[in-house]
């Protein structure tokens, strides 16, 4: 089987593009592992599948797969992308469109100066959505882990965040305690687990440990996830600047019940084919 594909990354955070709306994909979870391994396959942190969609109030939906094989309901970086690559294969002339995923819908905009707006939609801090065990729904919970009682925000930006504030980001526990959170029996679905350094009200620095691919050079929805943690716990005032080790996001929230909206890059760095 030989299979088309665009690689593209968003601050980092690498993906591999598939066209389902000209072709008919179908991958089986090892396929999909190995067009995500980086010694093997193409390498990346998700696989994007664009396809068309029933629902009449969007453009496209797009399927979201991690490098272990497993689907997921979002991806802010990815949204990026998937702007960008249905603009540049020509399967839309919109400069705004909206997307159908299985965490609902976004709305994707291309800028002038080649960035991607995405409005997100609304944060989600009812537990029982994001979902999370024994959650209150308040901007601070704990979480046992190892022994130790963890403060965090849990919500969802369309999947699962659990949000924790650290003094120094790069000595961050994130390879330690990110499986360990992710794999907690609170969230039953798993969970992406964020750590942010605030630097300052419009500034702050993150890493995350992302549910089925481990540490990346950047999230979206981490970051989306994080900037409302900071301003509901009342540390950060939007827009805030979110600096992660493959580039910068900018993100606005103007309070509950509002859209996250949120501004980076998506770049396309190849294209090519594949025998699977």
């Amino acid at each position: 089987m030989i299979l088309k594909f665009t690689k593209m990354h968003g601050a980092g955070n690498d993906f591999v593009m598939l066209d389902g709306v000209r072709h008919k994909i179908e991958l089986t979870p090892e396929q999909l592992r190995l067009l995500a391994d980086r010694h093997f396959g193409v390498g990346c942190d998700q696989i994007l599948i664009v396809e068309k969609t029933e629902n009449k109030e969007a453009d496209f939906r797009y399927l979201i797969f991690n490098a272990d094989g497993g689907e997921v309901e979002q991806c802010g970086n990815g949204a990026r992308c998937f702007m960008r690559f249905v603009h540049d294969q020509r399967l839309t002339t919109k400069r705004e469109i909206v997307v159908e995923t299985h965490g609902g819908l976004i709305s994707p905009r291309l800028e002038q100066d080649g960035r991607v707006t995405v409005n997100m939609g609304a944060p989600i801090f009812d537990p029982a959505r994001i979902p999370f065990d024994g959650g209150s729904g308040e901007v601070s919970e704990t979480l046992e882990i190892a022994g130790e009682t963890l403060n965090i925000s849990a919500l969802s930006m369309g999947n699962p965040h659990a949000v924790q504030v650290v003094e120094d980001i790069e000595h961050a526990p994130v390879k330690e305690a990110g499986p360990l959170i992710e794999h907690h029996p609170r969230f039953p679905k798993r969970v992406n687990a964020s750590f942010m350094q605030v630097m300052d009200r419009h500034n702050l620095r993150l890493r995350v440990y992302e549910r089925g691919t481990g540490e990346t050079l950047s999230c979206g929805t981490g970051a989306c996830a994080a900037v409302v943690a900071g301003i509901r716990r009342g540390l950060l005032d939007s827009p805030v600047n979110v600096a992660t080790r493959g580039g910068t996001l900018t993100i606005a929230w103007d309070g509950d019940g509002a859209p996250v909206l949120m501004t980076g890059p998506a770049i396309t760095v190849f294209s090519g084919e594949i025998n699977l």
